[in-house]
């Protein structure tokens, strides 16, 4: 590397957020470029990002990814400190006040997505532009009447979340969420998501039963939220996933129609997941979308 490259190895931090609760936060990439926040969803380490996804954001961008509470290397809490979902949005901000961040593009999924959207209504003089998938609108947005829920097959895993089970169970589990996750169309590859989840496993250890469902069992107040979506003004990206069972189409058109001037693409069969076969489709659209915000700030 010349005398005067910028450093770009990975950075680790610890982020106090509330008393006793502390979140691993990593920083890689360009330290010169526009920050990137990725927003994870529910019980899912930092790490489970995609290290291509990550490394492809990284050469343009300072790329930042955290352990939600109950998740990886961040403190379990909800059982001796119990929080609202809505909490997990303001540990983003935290994360980026300790990074010294004062805005960043943001991409959440699934409850990622959720987050985003409250950092949008909140917070959106942190947000330089927000990228939502594998997700829905924020509940109360016009015409949300009627949209379909998860697929039944996903229900039936959801429910044997919390199920204690040895170490090669637990990873036969992960893997078949994951399958039903992924959807049918793209192939799914078993060994990419077995190296995935062996990887979250080797950073944070062995996922409990209370870790499963931590998320599931916080709050959910000051969610309803979705009318005030209209008010957004930061340029808005939803990638829509033909195949995801949790949240099937037309759910990604709705979320687009619910913030004003959002983008909608489409990543044909791609689901509630994000294997190496999506990657370049969906890596194309989030890039096309940061550069040209980018491109436009001042």
């Amino acid at each position: 590397m010349p005398a005067d490259a910028p450093d770009s190895a990975p950075r680790e931090h610890t982020v106090p957020v509330a008393d006793g609760v502390e979140l691993w936060a990593r920083e890689s990439g360009d330290p010169t470029g526009t920050p990137v926040l990725l927003v994870m969803g529910a019980a899912s380490s930092g790490v489970l990002w995609p290290d291509a996804l990550v490394e492809r954001l990284g050469r343009r961008h300072r790329v930042v990814v955290w352990d939600h509470r109950d998740t990886g290397r961040s403190t379990r809490a909800v059982d001796v400190a119990p929080y609202e979902l809505r909490d997990l949005a303001t540990d983003a901000v935290r994360v980026l006040d300790h990074l010294g961040v004062q805005r960043a593009h943001v991409v959440g999924m699934s409850m990622g997505g959720l987050l985003t959207q409250l950092l949008l209504l909140d917070h959106p003089d942190r947000v330089l532009s927000a990228t939502l998938f594998c997700t829905g609108a924020l509940a109360g947005a016009p015409g949300g009447e009627g949209l379909p829920g998860p697929h039944p097959d996903l229900l039936a895993l959801w429910s044997r979340l919390g199920e204690t089970r040895d170490e090669d169970a637990e990873m036969e589990f992960r893997v078949e969420h994951w399958q039903a996750l992924a959807g049918a169309v793209v192939p799914f590859p078993r060994e990419e998501v077995l190296a995935l989840e062996r990887g979250a496993v080797a950073h944070g250890g062995p996922a409990d039963a209370s870790s499963a469902t931590a998320h599931a069992r916080a709050g959910t107040s000051g969610l309803a939220r979705g009318a005030e979506l209209a008010g957004v003004r930061v340029p808005t990206l939803v990638v829509e996933a033909p195949e995801d069972p949790a949240y099937p189409p037309p759910t990604a058109r709705h979320l687009a129609d619910s913030v004003p001037g959002a983008r909608l693409v489409t990543v044909p069969g791609m689901g509630h997941a994000l294997p190496a076969a999506v990657l370049e489709p969906f890596g194309d659209a989030v890039e096309g979308h940061l550069d040209a915000v980018d491109a436009a700030k001042p």
